[in-house]
């Protein structure tokens, strides 16, 4: 079984651990964008509907809350798939099972904001296009 290694003492200096925390969470973040297509394509997906929501004059905290949340799964997800790859490097059935399920949890909140986003912008289409006579 392989050891767990010993946590460093905590800084008694709180702004330079706080600093260091954040600077984890950055590389956190760069290694998700450089290795995950799909935390690419979410990101760009969620300025989309943040530039959209602006246009048509939506709310953009429930948009903000939605792609927050796909964002954050996919995060979740990419973490949760590198600790099974350390822990199970070989094909295992429960390893293929962690693996997927997580991936379903980021599909399932990602047909979620599909869904609510099509319940907040298509009224708001649909108003722009009757202003502009597009729609009868």
């Amino acid at each position: 079984m392989a050891r767990i290694p010993k946590r460093p003492a905590q800084d008694p200096r709180a702004l330079k651990g706080l600093l260091r925390s954040f600077g984890f969470a950055w590389q956190g973040l760069a290694y998700a964008w450089r290795s995950q297509r799909n935390f690419r394509i979410e990101v760009y997906l969620a300025l989309l509907a943040l530039s959209l929501a602006a246009l048509l004059g939506v709310d953009p905290v429930p948009v903000l809350l939605l792609t927050a949340l796909v964002l954050t799964l996919e995060l979740l997800n990419t973490a949760l798939e590198a600790v099974v790859d350390l822990a199970s490097p070989e094909e295992h059935p429960l390893a293929k099972a962690a693996k997927d399920t997580s991936a379903a949890a980021v599909l399932v909140a990602s047909l979620i904001a599909l869904a609510a986003g099509a319940w907040l912008f298509l009224p708001a289409i649909a108003r722009k296009l009757l202003a502009y006579g597009k729609i009868p």
